[in-house]
């Protein structure tokens, strides 16, 4: 049996969609049903930060955005999916399409110059290279 990665806000997620699907009729705006955060994983190397992001379904570069600013990148943008299907045809609509974006704060050292981003079989891989002025340095104590 292979193993799974826990996911502590697989419930959450699974309740918000509930609580969506109760109240899309009556309180639209209070939940965010139009807009997807992807799963992200950040992994460092010796040189630069690899961030990885779950974006199937993109079809043009222009479909996604790229900003950091004070240490926070953020990927945005939006998944286009025609339907050649009538709503009364539909038995199940899981797959997602619409904006989505997701925020995370890079660690100190991470260099906002430089960053390179590929798209590839669906995945989304942001590399980011470590600065160089951050290096350590041990300090001298001057024991009395």
């Amino acid at each position: 049996m292979p193993l799974v990665p826990y996911d502590p806000f697989h419930h959450l997620e699974t309740m918000r969609r509930d609580f969506h699907r109760f109240f899309t009729t009556d309180f639209p705006s209070l939940f965010r049903a139009d807009e997807m955060m992807p799963r992200i994983d950040m992994h460092e190397t010796a040189n630069e930060y690899v961030v990885s992001c779950d974006l199937p379904g993109l079809e043009r570069k222009e479909d996604v955005h790229i900003d950091v600013q004070n240490n926070m990148l953020t990927i945005s943008g939006t998944i286009q999916r025609h339907h050649d299907v009538r709503e009364e045809q539909m038995h199940r609509r899981e797959r997602f399409f619409g904006r989505f974006q997701r925020s995370i704060t890079l660690p100190a050292d991470a260099a906002a110059d430089n960053i390179r981003a590929t798209y590839k079989n669906g995945v989304l891989d942001i590399h980011i290279p470590k600065t160089t002025t951050g290096t350590k340095k041990r300090v001298d104590i001057e024991f009395h």
